[in-house]
């Protein structure tokens, strides 16, 4: 069974350029994407989240880091209302955007907060 510091060791959250290329730059991206047409909005986030989503899951089984257990799937699953915003299906404007980037803002961190502070950082 490998030890703690070598779960550490592949944690890409310890490496700042995998981070950034990971999670970072596609944060930027899905902010960035704010200010784009709704169409090439729900491309430009379906894309950040299935990306940031796949790093996280990727992350959990290489490292067993806690908290990516459960934001990679969160992330996936948040494609369902970009989905439906960018379809019409909700009929919205901006402001549901801006409601949507906040929760997805503040799930992911009450996931890495919540999830880390009760079964540590690697489980």
């Amino acid at each position: 069974m490998p030890s703690d510091t070598s779960k550490t060791s592949r944690d890409w959250l310890c490496s700042p350029r995998i981070s950034v290329l990971a999670w970072g730059l596609p944060a930027a991206a899905l902010i960035a994407g704010l200010l784009a047409s709704v169409p090439a909005r729900t491309v430009i986030w379906t894309i950040t989240l299935i990306w940031m989503g796949t790093a996280c899951i990727l992350n959990a089984k290489g490292c067993g880091r806690t908290h990516c257990r459960y934001t990679g799937p969160y992330y996936l699953m948040m494609i369902a209302p970009v989905a439906m915003l960018g379809t019409g299906l909700m009929s919205a404007g901006i402001y549901a955007w801006l409601v949507l980037a906040c929760v997805i803002l503040l799930g992911t961190i009450l996931l890495w907060w919540m999830s880390e502070r009760a079964w540590g950082r690697v489980s």
